[in-house]
């Protein structure tokens, strides 16, 4: 009986400890789990520290930086589930892939305040019709950088520049698939979200031909190349060449206006969301003009905040290389999601291109 009883007793506590875990596992589970605190997946060196500072002293929230490196390895993290992001800045296309993985939650619009800072070119795009899931962070595009040093003011406006025998040996390209072909499809006046395979083998082919003026095709360390004047050319992102001109007066950065690609860099909040109320404050504070702004400044990408984009220096906000003009706009194209096939076509010509370079 005593040992009936020690049983009882010990299964008693067992049941009193396991409701006691349930409880806390359920408040750790609850919207904002009873602690103020901020899981954020972004992009490396992609916000203003002082920022992150700054809504932690306004709020009392505390933020948990991660950073990745592609959108690709942000989608695995987020697919496997093992950490609970709050938010997440992935760009376009990707947002389109994670939220037919159903790996995203809508917006609550009505919780959200400053969305009408944002600029109307910059909102309802095709990846994400009305903004159900996604609030605008920053944009740029794809295009040349050149130094003056070696090549004259103006000679290179266009894709079809980079041919230009003169330039052998002298055209870095940043080591992006998806970019790489891009511009090729660009420079023969073809859709950058293209499918058919004839297409794409033709832009494959003139990229062949490309080959004696390539120089190296590389990463990160791109803008280290450029900004020592390691060449004469670069294909790279406006963020990237902000970042080459700004060690480097000689760099300058064009668009070409025939077409090239747009991207958005969009905050979202994935399915392991759970601290609601500090999502929305972080949300309506990067909304902020103010904000805004001092990220734009840190970051050096374009910002999409119109309110914001006002209190930037004159020099920097009518800089046509980073903001361009309208017309240069329209010819602007978003990345689509394609299906795997399509990628790993896009994928095998590419490799194909740096084999025989």
């Amino acid at each position: 009986m005593k040992r009936l009883m020690s049983l009882v007793i010990v299964i008693l506590a067992v049941c009193g400890l396991l409701g006691f875990s349930a409880n806390q596992l359920q408040q750790n589970d609850a919207p904002d789990g009873g602690k103020k605190v901020l899981n954020l997946y972004n992009w490396g060196d992609y916000i203003d520290p002082a920022l992150i500072q700054k809504f932690e002293r306004q709020t009392g929230v505390h933020v948990n930086l991660e950073t990745f490196d592609s959108n690709e390895a942000m989608f695995t993290k987020i697919q496997q589930g093992g950490t609970s992001y709050d938010l997440a800045v992935p760009s376009d296309y990707m947002i389109e892939k994670l939220r037919s993985a159903h790996l995203l939650l809508p917006l609550n619009q009505s919780r959200v305040h400053g969305l009408s800072n944002i600029g109307h070119a910059f909102l309802n795009q095709p990846f994400d019709r009305n903004n159900r899931y996604s609030i605008p962070y920053f944009w740029g595009t794809l295009g040349i950088v050149y130094n003056d040093k070696m090549v004259k003011p103006g000679a290179v406006q266009h894709w079809n520049d980079l041919w230009a025998k003169k330039y052998r040996n002298q055209v870095m390209l940043v080591d992006s698939a998806r970019d790489v072909m891009g511009f090729a499809l660009a420079s023969n006046h073809a859709s950058m979200n293209t499918t058919d395979p004839a297409t794409l083998r033709a832009a494959q082919r003139k990229l062949e031909r490309l080959s004696p003026n390539v120089l190296a095709i590389v990463g990160d360390e791109i803008k280290m190349y450029m900004a020592q004047n390691s060449a004469a050319l670069a294909v790279d992102w406006s963020g990237d060449a902000s970042e080459m001109i700004s060690n480097n007066a000689h760099l300058h950065y064009v668009v070409p206006s025939e077409g090239s690609n747009l991207w958005f860099d969009n905050l979202v909040i994935p399915k392991t969301a759970k601290h609601f109320d500090a999502i929305y404050q972080f949300l309506n504070f990067m909304l902020k003009p103010e904000n805004a702004a001092q990220n734009a400044t840190y970051v050096g990408y374009a910002t999409p905040n119109m309110a914001a984009k006002k209190r930037l220096p004159k020099r920097v906000r009518n800089d046509r290389q980073f903001y361009p003009d309208t017309q240069t706009m329209k010819h602007l194209q978003v990345y689509k999601n394609l299906s795997p096939n399509m990628v790993g076509l896009y994928n095998d010509l590419y490799l194909e291109f740096k084999m025989h370079h």
